[in-house]
């Protein structure tokens, strides 16, 4: 892929997003980068980027931050990067309604309802790359993650059955599954398990401690992790290379889960999954 192309990439305020957007950026990419609030926009801007507001959870925000991303381009969109999202943490017992709604909102409809807007600007002009940033939670499912979960699951399978529906129209489809990260998700997580779930009265007392002293730890919290820059290396593979893979892993712990979840009785792999907190 050329690098004067253009893409744009959400949630881009922190983590993989911004070291994606910088690094498209330097090898000559024209990158639209987009956040969900005001001022993580403007702290872009003052960057050089042109970035645009777009809250995932709003679809009157997508429509307009869609609308502006067409104007800058004159509508000409080479690939997109669905990288915003969030996780709430909690056990599945412990979520209302609303808080699995509200996951879903950003991690999966309004990720939906941008790539819908933007895949008739690829067909259009003939090619484009979608790239949607899942996780190794998309692979297998770990305890007192279930809406994160749930939401990449349901990710995976959208992704994977767009990529069936676009087969020979030159529009590819690429999911990246990274495993622990750098970035701020356990800090994100933490305030919305703060706002969201009632510890004291939960059967689950006992396991949130533990998991809150996690959440609340400065750095590498597992094994392996990687920084973002890890995420952006397979960003740029599936923009560039010819033949884009469908799946791209990063750390150990994808490669190892994907591995056992194709060998393994599902009652190990359970037994293995169980002593994750």
């Amino acid at each position: 892929m050329n690098p004067s192309k253009t893409i744009l990439i959400t949630g881009c305020s922190t983590g993989i997003g911004y070291a994606t957007a910088i690094e498209l950026k330097n090898r000559g990419y024209n990158v639209i980068a987009t956040a969900r609030k005001q001022d993580d926009v403007s702290h872009l801007q003052q960057q050089g980027f042109t970035a645009i507001q777009l809250d995932l959870a709003d679809s009157n925000s997508i429509q307009q931050a869609v609308n502006l991303a067409v104007q800058l381009t004159a509508g000409k969109i080479d690939a997109l990067f669905n990288n915003g999202a969030f996780g709430q943490p909690g056990a599945v017992e412990d979520l209302t309604r609303d808080v699995l709604r509200f996951q879903f909102e950003t991690n999966l409809f309004g990720t939906h309802e941008l790539t819908n807007l933007i895949i008739p600007l690829m067909r259009k002009q003939g090619h484009g790359r979608i790239i949607y940033n899942s996780s190794i939670l998309g692979l297998v499912a770990m305890p007192y993650r279930g809406a994160y979960n749930a939401s990449k699951f349901a990710l995976e399978g959208l992704a994977d059955t767009l990529r069936l529906e676009l087969y020979g129209t030159n529009i590819h489809i690429s999911l990246i599954e990274p495993g622990p990260i750098l970035s701020d998700f356990r800090k994100n997580a933490f305030a919305l398990y703060k706002k969201n779930i009632d510890p004291t009265h939960s059967y689950h007392n006992q396991t949130y401690k533990i998991m809150e002293v996690r959440l609340q730890k400065e750095g590498a919290a597992a094994p392996f992790t990687l920084p973002a820059f890890a995420v952006t290396q397979k960003v740029i593979h599936a923009l560039e290379a010819k033949h884009p893979k469908m799946r791209y892993y990063v750390t150990f712990p994808t490669y190892l889960f994907a591995v056992l979840k194709r060998i393994l009785p599902m009652s190990w792999l359970d037994a293995l999954l169980k002593k994750v907190q």
